[in-house]
């Protein structure tokens, strides 16, 4: 395909987003993600060129280039000796269940603690093969080291990880994570819901993560100072969530956190804080990305295609007639940058109304010309298309007594003899005898004004057909 398109889908769920009916009619989904990734991070001992310098106490840090970094090596070191465990009581304790992003390298490091999570029957997800950075990587390299990182997840726990999250990954990680058959990727930062993307191979399901109520914070510039601070993010919410749930729209809420941050002792503390705060409210569901994809996935299967993915036969095809008798506007509006975000009503009709204005006079004009006078001779001979006949129908025109069809009659000969063109009103938005007040009032505007007006009407039309084709 060469036309223009735009692959950021900026819509998502819309204004109205579904409801996930989580189990228990539960008005929140709690999912806590533990990052395993000491002793899979940036070392010479891991092959790697220079040492770590990110997410640590050392703020600001910077990669010592062929040399080992004592300090920052002991700080990962914490995470896994120390940090883990503070963690794993308190949650494993507190019977939390908790997603595991397990950096495979490092899991296999740390058999111990892998044994721990199984025993807390923790869902362990794949963090990828090492904890480093993947944008300057190629596809290809990238992709081995995904493979790789399956065998060795594999290997170390004894299953196939059913979740992907890099975190530090490039722009080809998601699409790449998808062609591994995954039943969800995290790579995402864009909802507070799963959603499916649409990749080259098919759909895949997306569990977004979070970057705001995470512990990573504590390690940034303008981030956590306190455990004070942690746990009034996380407190605040949390209340927010849970209070758009309560009243009919409810999300789910990721919490990061990483053993070598919320694993210490004034950091830990704020973690318990605030599952003591959520546990408290009725209607919360902790729950595993694992079980909140699989009841996503049950409740919501993978999209149809949408118009930005269609080619412009099959477009023009379904869409040629939105503006009547005047596939033109279908087949220009094709040819525009279209996205997700033209895949709703909403979206589609923003595309279409950009044809229709930016059309020269004669054009516009030829719009308004292909439709037919209400309760006109067409309609009388049944010669009105498919919508147009739907159209006059629910407003009773296709049901007139004598006198209002005479009426009709006499106001279609008049406003065209003033205007030059038919008049065109939005019948689904009103009754009989609205349409007729509204015939009456528009005979007295200036052609002007009237052309305006009627093609307002013409793109209101254009919405309403849209509006039964399409999700809002």
């Amino acid at each position: 395909m060469t036309e223009k398109r735009y692959p950021r889908d900026l819509h998502g769920h819309g204004a109205e987003p579904p409801d996930p009916r989580w189990p228990g009619n539960a008005r929140i989904a709690v999912q806590i993600v533990m990052n395993f990734e000491e002793g899979g991070e940036n070392c010479l001992l891991h092959g790697d060129p220079a040492s770590e310098a990110f997410l640590s106490e050392v703020v600001g840090a910077q990669p010592w280039l062929g040399q080992r970094h004592w300090n920052m090596e002991t700080i990962y070191d914490y995470g896994a000796r120390a940090g883990f465990w503070r963690l794993h009581r308190l949650l494993a304790g507190a019977e939390i269940p908790v997603t595991v992003f397990g950096v495979a390298t490092a899991l296999a490091r740390a058999p111990a603690q892998v044994e721990a999570m199984q025993r807390a029957g923790w869902e362990i997800a794949s963090h990828g093969l090492k904890w480093i950075e993947y944008k300057d990587f190629t596809p290809e390299e990238e992709r081995a080291h995904m493979r790789e990182a399956i065998a060795l997840h594999a290997e170390v726990t004894g299953e196939r990880p059913c979740g992907w999250y890099t975190g530090r990954c490039s722009i080809n990680t998601v699409n790449l994570a998808s062609a591994e058959g995954f039943d969800w990727v995290a790579d995402s930062y864009a909802d507070e819901l799963p959603y499916w993307y649409a990749h080259p191979g098919g759909h895949q399901l997306i569990v977004p993560y979070t970057l705001d109520a995470n512990d990573m914070r504590f390690a940034t510039p303008q981030g956590f100072n306190s455990g004070d601070q942690f746990f009034a993010y996380l407190r605040d919410s949390f209340d927010m969530l849970y209070a758009e749930g309560m009243a009919g729209a409810p999300k789910m809420m990721s919490v990061g956190l990483h053993c070598r941050l919320a694993g210490r002792p004034g950091r830990a503390l704020a973690l318990q804080r605030f599952l003591g705060h959520a546990r408290a409210h009725e209607g919360v569901w902790f729950a595993t990305r694992g079980d909140i994809a699989r009841h996503w996935a049950a409740r919501f299967p993978p999209p149809s295609p949408g118009p930005s993915s269609l080619d412009r036969e099959a477009f023009v095809s379904r869409f040629g007639s939105v503006f009547e008798h005047s596939p033109w506007v279908a087949e220009r509006a094709f040819d525009l940058e279209l996205g997700p975000a033209h895949d709703t009503a909403a979206g589609l009709h923003s595309a279409l109304c950009r044809v229709f204005r930016a059309a020269s006079d004669d054009e516009r004009l030829g719009v308004l010309n292909a439709h037919p006078d209400l309760a006109g001779k067409l309609a009388a001979a049944r010669r009105l298309t498919a919508d147009s006949t739907a159209e006059q129908a629910s407003a009773g025109l296709d049901a007139l007594t004598d006198e209002e069809r005479e009426a009709f009659t006499r106001m279609n000969a008049a406003y065209r003899e003033k205007f030059g063109f038919p008049f065109i009103i939005a019948v689904r938005d009103h009754d009989k005898p609205g349409i007729l007040a509204a015939f009456q009032r528009r005979l007295e505007n200036d052609r002007a004004s009237e052309l305006a007006e009627a093609c307002r009407q013409v793109e209101r039309i254009a919405r309403i057909r849209l509006d039964g084709m399409l999700p809002r």
